[in-house]
């Protein structure tokens, strides 16, 4: 049996959150007096049961999110306002999207660099951005961009379903700044000059290991936390609907 202080460094998620689908029958638990308890087995069972089959892609590659895009589902001022305090607190880029990559808020906190090359780079980050979503990977790992710098992302998902992802970058590798060679390669598949990305190398954020470790922790927490505002919303809406039907003569 496992303590509900257990269950929430499993599942990353906050304690409230857990007692709260414990009441709800939505995570298996038995209650012993005033404490709730998790059978390990059944928890196992139910975290296989919220993760697609490894390896399975989440719908073919190129194919739209199916029903209301994220941005439609979403409080975007509201989550505008969430993203830009992580991004300043954790000293990352930050940016929420779809599952095809596509943005659905303002990058918050964006590195220098970044910032010099958007309009060329967009195009190759969104693509990037779709290939990470795709990858039903449950743990975030960093990745390098089309600008060399470290990315990594967390799923946002209601249910089973996996809905956009939460995407944190701008984080220089430990063999930051690149040689000459890599700078023109960069520039090269950017299609820009290498002076334009040499002006702009010490515009980067730089987190030691420790730091780099703690973003990877938190990436998924707050993709959690915008998976839980994205079913609590979803299902409010539901019950308004249903309220407006019942008074429609």
């Amino acid at each position: 049996m496992l303590t509900a202080k257990e269950v929430q460094e499993l599942l990353q998620v906050d304690r409230s959150t857990i007692y709260r689908m414990a009441e709800t029958g939505r995570l298996p638990a038995i209650k012993v007096g005033r404490q709730w308890r998790f059978p390990a087995g059944q928890i196992d069972q139910w975290l296989a049961s919220q993760a697609p089959a490894a390896g399975q892609p989440v719908r073919p590659v190129g194919e739209p999110t199916a029903g209301p895009v994220l941005a439609a589902q979403l409080p975007l001022a509201c989550l505008q306002l969430m993203q830009d305090t992580f991004a300043e607190a954790l000293g990352v880029m930050i940016v929420v999207t779809d599952m095809a990559g596509n943005p659905v808020t303002q990058v918050s906190n964006p590195c220098g660099l970044f910032a010099a090359v958007r309009d060329q780079a967009l195009q190759k980050c969104i693509e990037q951005w779709r290939q990470m979503a795709a990858v039903i990977d449950l743990e975030p790992k960093f990745t390098l961009s089309h600008i060399g710098l470290l990315c990594a992302r967390g799923l946002i998902r209601v249910g089973t379903e996996l809905k956009g992802a939460v995407v944190v970058g701008g984080i220089a590798p430990h063999d930051w700044p690149p040689s000459v060679k890599t700078v023109a390669a960069l520039a090269a598949g950017l299609e820009v000059q290498p002076a334009l990305l040499a002006d702009y190398l010490n515009e980067v954020y730089h987190l030691d290991e420790s730091r780099q470790t703690h973003v990877l922790l938190l990436v998924q927490r707050i993709a959690n936390i915008i998976s839980h505002i994205l079913q609590e919303r979803t299902s409010l809406l539901g019950r308004l609907e249903a309220i407006a039907s019942l008074t429609v003569v």
